[in-house]
């Protein structure tokens, strides 16, 4: 007999629990870590009877085979605590169901990575308005793609204009931003890896998180750049490997009752927390700029749902980066309100563009990426509704309209040390402009270009 593959038996286990919903009873999907699948039925108001439920998880687990759980079908009845299940503010609800005829459908995925693209913001995780609307996520699904760089053009860009601007390095496994705006050695005594072991353990009080940038001085204005570095300043007794390895679980409630507190809590916290001490020192950020790390992590996806108001993804015109963002997207579609929420604050950045003056390349681009958008987070365009939410092809405040970044081979190997006025080149002007006058108009909508 043929085995059962990871996403062969998930489709059945699916069929499965749309079948048991067609008898007005909800079903929960549970996959467990390893890919396992359980069926969780709510027959509280109607007990399945002992021979009903043996006949479901026989057939469960002929459909499944080893991606069956241990206990591959459980009735309400028979469960401790069946509401941490079908109450969970975890699931995703495949199927709404309806009253009186047709139970709902909804999944519940355990994972270690990339459960917080589709999970619902806990409490204590999203910032409130105004400090959210401050903070700019910078994004590569692919890495390599100028992300961190730009970032520091950007921060420069909007201190020239007299705004106080706070750098935080959310790419802990690769840091690099840091090193764009500060030498080292000069770096604070913490980071934000500090910020969330010590936390941890209830000892974040007085860390020394921030610092401002070395190589920057205001042409005019009293423009600043802050950094808060992923690690502490390099020393001797200082392990940064050690710290990382352990910063990423959720922690467990502090007492008997209370609340657990998820990663996404505790990054929230880190970043509050450099803010908090720029406005200490000198004044409360005009604008935090968060570099994300590239690809499917769980720092990004808090990044991107929770934490950002605008987020800037960048881009490639190839094959694997469409792929890559449709798999994001796709995400965010099975929860139609995180989508409703998110797709206005993203915007399609053209990284790295190689052609200045082909207007049809990035045509491609834009046109690539609206058709993912079309595919995922906007509405259907054939519908009735007259007030779905579907921009033109050609509207050019839509997300899916890139913002290009031209490439240059002269930031390649760049030694910030040497060249500490880079981003005032002329080449580095020229690749960055239409960038810079766009986004500064997106943080500050309200202000004219100068």
């Amino acid at each position: 007999m043929n085995p059962t593959r990871f996403d062969a038996a998930w489709h059945a286990a699916l069929g499965h629990a749309h079948r048991a919903a067609e008898t007005g009873r909800d079903t929960v999907l549970v996959r467990d870590l390893f890919g396992r699948a359980s069926l969780l039925i709510d027959d509280e108001s109607e007990p399945l009877s002992a021979e009903e439920l043996e006949s479901l998880a026989a057939a469960f687990r002929s459909d499944t085979q080893a991606f069956a759980g241990p206990q591959p079908v459980q009735a309400a009845s028979t469960m401790f605590a069946p509401e941490m299940f079908f109450g969970s503010r975890e699931l995703i609800v495949q199927d709404e169901g309806e009253p009186g005829h047709r139970g709902r459908v909804a999944v519940l995925e355990r994972t270690v990575v990339g459960a917080d693209w589709a999970r619902e913001a806990a409490p204590g995780a999203s910032p409130q308005p105004e400090v959210r609307e401050r903070r700019v996520a910078l994004y590569g699904f692919k890495g390599g793609v100028g992300r961190s760089t730009a970032t520091a053009v950007l921060a420069r860009h909007l201190a020239d204009k007299g705004h106080c601007v706070l750098v935080v390095d959310l790419d802990l496994e690769s840091p690099g931003v840091s090193t764009l705006l500060h030498g080292l050695d000069e770096l604070p005594e913490h980071g934000i890896v500090d910020h969330l072991v010590e936390a941890g353990v209830g000892n974040a009080d007085e860390l020394d998180l921030v610092t401002q940038s070395s190589f920057f001085t205001p042409t005019q204005g009293n423009g600043e750049i802050w950094l808060a570095p992923a690690g502490g300043r390099p020393r001797d007794d200082y392990d940064y490997l050690a710290k990382l390895n352990r910063i990423y679980s959720d922690l467990p409630a502090a007492e008997p009752g209370g609340t657990p507190k998820p990663f996404c809590v505790r990054l929230e916290e880190a970043i509050a927390a450099c803010e908090a001490q720029v406005a200490a020192v000198s004044r409360q950020p005009d604008v935090v700029l968060l570099d994300s790390r590239a690809g499917i992590h769980d720092i990004a996806a808090v990044t991107l749902t929770q934490l950002s108001g605008l987020s800037l993804l960048f881009t490639v015109d190839n094959p694997s980066t469409w792929y890559g963002y449709g798999m994001l997207f796709s995400q965010w579609k099975q929860r139609p309100d995180r989508a409703v929420d998110l797709r206005e604050r993203l915007r399609i950045v053209a990284a790295m563009f190689r052609s200045a003056g082909d207007i049809q390349r990035l045509h491609k681009l834009r046109d690539n990426a609206q058709k993912m958008f079309a595919d995922t987070l906007y509405d259907d365009a054939e519908g009735a509704d007259l007030d779905a939410y579907h921009p033109a092809l050609e509207d050019d405040q839509a997300p899916h309209s890139p913002i290009p970044i031209l490439f240059s081979h002269d930031l390649i190997g760049l030694d910030p040390l040497q060249d500490r006025d880079w981003p005032e080149l002329p080449f580095v002007e020229a690749a960055y402009k239409r960038f810079l006058d766009e986004v500064y108009q997106l943080v500050f909508p309200s202000e004219e270009l100068s």
